[in-house]
């Protein structure tokens, strides 16, 4: 299902610019970056009784490192009760094949020309995601962009190769230990050649197209491997090499050095980043696209699958403590942020159990099945209607069997 994660608009009226409640947001939690914090509003919201920070806050990415200064701090939101909603921000979770739900999602969005994207975030597999999307936008308009993630993908599904799952992120840390940690502690397995895979990325994607002024804004993520905090890399920053560290497995191949900088997967601080994207979009809507299930109704018995649930656990950590800190910044300084949410544990019954390296061409036909038919119902479900969605519990069934 579909999920309204904070509430609708509210007016803003007399208080001040959303942007404003934003740049409040930031000098009240300290979870943004160390950026100076941009001038009070004019009129001061009306004094409300002081409260202790909740912990969720606490846990929290500390520290985010962005690729281009210059960029706004704080820019000002636009504001509608519209829905759909005329202009609209993404954030593209990391998880493998399972991104090819998101890729479900994205083309049923293109098809909407009342839609107008604003910034796109994304680790790992969202931030290929993303990247597809915008350069094939920036190229050649909304069917650029549809034609780009279709090709890809198509792509991935008839290489089903060990490169294939590389390009997406597809071994996650936890997995990959499993399958492969022995044989590198031993030393006889050399970490896949990553001149390949900037080649099949520079054949997707065309970097120089991301600098133009129609592609939407990028927050693509990696992570640091000396301090273990997260980078953010923008549209004038980002190369195959960025691709490549955000979606870097550490126990498969070697980590991707960047100006000096050793980089793994963007998902270990951010999956995807969305404090940040909060902050910086235009934009009062956001939609989280999660692949990632954070449910699983069995308890793990075999290494496999204990493995794999506590992959999904760690992929979920980071965005948790995001999303509760914007329910408590929405609640006390940004009212006007609207987030909705589009999981794919609510589409595909049993994903817990499935494995986000399957390449099989059913699994991933149904994913991006399973997400078209996931946006078409958030388009259609309105401002108010999200809980009726939930309480319809309608899914589609996985036509292959789960993993054992």
């Amino acid at each position: 299902m579909s999920e309204k994660i904070v509430g609708a608009h509210d007016g803003v009226g007399s208080q001040g610019a959303p942007g404003t409640a934003a740049s409040r947001l930031l000098s009240m939690t300290n979870i943004w970056s160390d950026a100076a914090s941009p001038p009070p509003a004019p009129e001061p919201a009306p004094a409300l009784p002081q409260a202790p920070q909740p912990d969720l806050v606490v846990q929290a990415p500390a520290t985010v490192e962005v690729v281009n200064p210059a960029a706004p701090v704080a820019p000002a939101r636009t504001h509608s009760d519209q829905w759909p909603p005329r202009k609209l921000s993404l954030a593209l979770q990391g998880g493998g094949t399972f991104a090819a739900f998101t890729w479900g999602v994205l083309e049923r969005l293109l098809e909407e020309p009342s839609i107008a994207i604003d910034t796109i975030s994304g680790a790992s597999a969202g931030a290929i995601n993303a990247l597809l999307l915008a350069s094939g936008f920036a190229e050649g308009g909304r069917e650029g962009a549809r034609s780009r993630l279709n090709r890809f993908w198509l792509r991935l599904m008839h290489e089903a190769s060990f490169r294939a799952l590389m390009l997406v992120g597809g071994f996650s840390p936890a997995g990959s230990s499993v399958a492969f940690g022995p044989t590198l502690r031993s030393g006889h397995f050399d970490p896949f050649d990553l001149d390949p895979l900037r080649q099949a990325l520079s054949r997707d994607i065309d970097f120089a197209a991301l600098r133009h002024p129609n592609c939407p804004k990028l927050l693509i993520a990696a992570t640091r491997i000396h301090d273990g905090q997260q980078q953010i890399f923008r549209n004038d920053a980002v190369t195959a090499d960025v691709a490549l560290a955000s979606t870097c497995p550490p126990l498969v191949h070697c980590a991707v050095e960047i100006d000096g900088e050793a980089y793994w997967d963007g998902g270990f601080g951010g999956n995807p980043p969305l404090l940040r994207l909060a902050q910086e979009t235009t934009t009062s809507d956001v939609l989280l696209v999660q692949v990632t299930p954070a449910r699983d109704s069995y308890v793990p018995i075999t290494l496999a699958a204990i493995d794999r649930r506590l992959d999904q656990i760690a992929a979920n950590a980071a965005l948790n403590a995001e999303i509760a800190a914007i329910e408590w910044a929405q609640a006390h300084a940004a009212p006007s942020l609207r987030l909705s949410r589009i999981a794919a544990e609510d589409f595909v019954d049993g994903l817990a159990q499935r494995s986000s390296t399957d390449l099989g061409r059913g699994f991933i036909r149904l994913l991006h099945r399973s997400g078209r038919e996931a946006a078409e119902r958030w388009l259609k479900q309105g401002a108010d209607s999200s809980a009726a969605l939930a309480a319809s519990g309608q899914r589609i069934v996985a036509d292959e069997p789960a993993l054992a």
